[in-house]
């Protein structure tokens, strides 16, 4: 599982190379500036005769710089190395490199020349150069863009030209993807030794472009997830993770989920709960509704068991369903519970008291979450799992917090919920992640910008509880159900397009996004329930 890390994590591990290992940070430096032109040139093909204006701030992601601008010139490009500083103010590494490549500049035919910039120097920059190479600021910056370096940041954005960032675009934090007044659209990151979280979380997902990690020489051995880690979870991490069928399974061996949902006026959540728990190869799925909307179910539904039980005035579910959804719950291996329930004041002590007196593992989404409100207490009491899945504003109202703020820090924001409801928290939106209670992070890489549609997540619901009603643990369920729900997404945007996607569209693309996973000509192995495990 590809890990990530935060600045301060990377910081850690470049002490440790230097410190405890003895591999000076001048080499460092070096082989990240050579790895650096070896991805540049890999990406857009040979440097020859190319301009390139490489933009250096005086700290080490400058010093990157003034080894990229060499290698560049070496290989037969023309460079220009822009100093956003007065040489006098750079330092340590970063200043050999700079005198190296100074002293380089002044070779005839070298092809390498070094400008100070100062703010208003703009007619000395090329018009049209081919490559901007940013290296102003790295995994050092969080804030607000100021003076040369905005001017810089706004002239590197305008310029039309190839754009790559050494490390992470300048103006994003590479902590937490966040960005403050300004940041670099890059079309090319080159990460040093491991990605970052603002590679691919928040704003800076949007600026980061294609990301590349380098190596620079840190033994893997040193870059090792740490406390709290972040993985950003790929294809070959949730291929081991999704059950295959013993031959001798049947329908009640092959995982049984439980579907809680709907009312009178949410029709459409149950139905796509239901189907998306099937399609993930349940066996079977029993659907718990409020009994006046029997009529409009029974149409739609052919392989769902139905389980019509008492409501309340307003037609959702009413405490009297109880003994029924207990009885259910009994016969389940996992529940989904919350889609297109209401909000009815009766229905939500419904949700708490299934919450208290049904030990199953249950998935809660949409306005069974509302049930909760910030109470942790009655999470904490069950003995089964839970795996919450809140977009932004039910994660607000569950936590008590900002929804804006759950989207800006959302890697931390879901870890301290995970930790303080003791449950996985899938915190949905773009990315989705997925914390766990004992602190790991999993970072989604499927999905697209048409997936915001309406019941999306309620096909996601009934994915993970399918998931997890097979065996597989609610860790491993929830961030692998996000992952195949992100791949259903990308194979019916490009069935259908982006902007006209319906969450339909998504459950029906299900069967071909764990064909892609699960080969057909895979072979039946071992037994289909595995015990629930932690991941590690």
């Amino acid at each position: 599982m590809q890990m990530l890390a935060t600045a301060d994590l990377m910081r850690e591990f470049d002490r440790t190379a230097i410190s405890s290992l003895g591999i000076p940070g001048i080499i460092l430096m070096e082989n990240a500036g050579r790895a650096f032109v070896d991805e540049l040139e890999r990406t857009i093909g040979s440097l020859t005769s190319k301009t390139t204006v490489v933009v250096c701030g005086k700290g080490n992601n400058g010093g990157d710089g003034f080894v990229i601008a060499r290698h560049i010139a070496n290989r037969g490009g023309e460079v220009l190395v822009v100093l956003l500083a007065a040489r006098r103010s750079v330092r340590g590494d970063a200043k050999i490199n700079l005198d190296a490549a100074v002293r380089m500049g002044r070779l005839r035919s070298s092809g390498l020349r070094i400008m100070e910039y100062g703010g208003k120097e703009r007619s000395s920059l090329p018009g049209k150069p081919d490559i901007v190479v940013d290296a102003i600021f790295g995994t050092g910056f969080s804030g607000d863009l100021t003076g040369r370096e905005l001017g810089a940041v706004s002239w590197i954005n305008n310029s039309r030209a190839f754009v790559a960032s050494v490390d992470i675009p300048s103006g994003v934090d590479a902590s937490t993807g966040t960005v403050g007044n300004a940041a670099v659209m890059a079309n090319l990151s080159v990460a040093m030794g491991l990605a970052k979280i603002g590679h691919y979380v928040g704003q800076g997902c949007d600026r980061s472009g294609s990301v590349r990690i380098a190596d620079i020489s840190i033994p893997p051995a040193l870059l090792r997830p740490g406390r709290d880690p972040v993985f950003r979870v790929r294809e070959e991490d949730v291929v081991s993770l999704l059950p295959t069928r013993s031959r001798d399974a049947h329908k009640y061996s092959a995982g049984k989920v439980l579907v809680i949902a709907g009312s009178r006026s949410f029709t459409g959540a149950p139905l796509m709960t239901a189907d998306a728990a099937l399609r993930s190869g349940a066996g079977a799925v029993v659907l718990a509704f409020p009994a006046s909307i029997h009529q409009a179910l029974a149409r739609r539904l052919t392989e769902v068991i139905m389980a019509p039980v008492a409501e309340t005035p307003s037609g959702s579910l009413g405490l009297g369903a109880l003994p029924e959804i207990q009885a259910r719950g009994a016969w389940a291996d996992a529940i989904a519970l919350g889609p297109g329930l209401s909000r009815d004041e009766e229905t939500m002590e419904l949700v708490r008291e299934i919450l208290r007196t049904v030990e199953k593992p249950l998935v809660i989404d949409a306005d069974a979450l509302f049930a909760l409100k910030g109470d942790a207490s009655l999470l904490k009491k069950r003995k089964s799992p839970v795996i919450l899945t809140p977009h932004a504003g039910e994660f607000a109202a569950l936590t008590g917090g900002e929804a804006a703020e759950a989207d800006r820090f959302r890697v931390s924001a879901a870890r301290d919920a995970a930790r303080r409801f003791g449950s996985v928290v899938v915190l949905k939106g773009a990315p989705t992640v997925t914390a766990a209670p004992g602190g790991s992070v999993y970072v989604n890489s499927t999905g697209n910008p048409g997936m915001a549609t309406i019941g999306s997540g309620d096909i996601l619901t009934g994915l993970v509880a399918g998931i997890m009603a097979q065996g597989t643990s609610p860790e491993h369920a929830a961030y692998a159900g996000v992952f195949v729900h992100g791949r259903a997404g990308d194979i019916a945007a490009d069935r259908f397009g982006m902007r006209s996607l319906i969450a339909t569209d998504i459950g029906g693309a299900i069967p071909a996004a764990l064909s892609q996973l699960i080969p057909f000509h895979r072979p039946f192995h071992g037994p289909f329930h595995r015990p629930f495990r932690e991941a590690r």
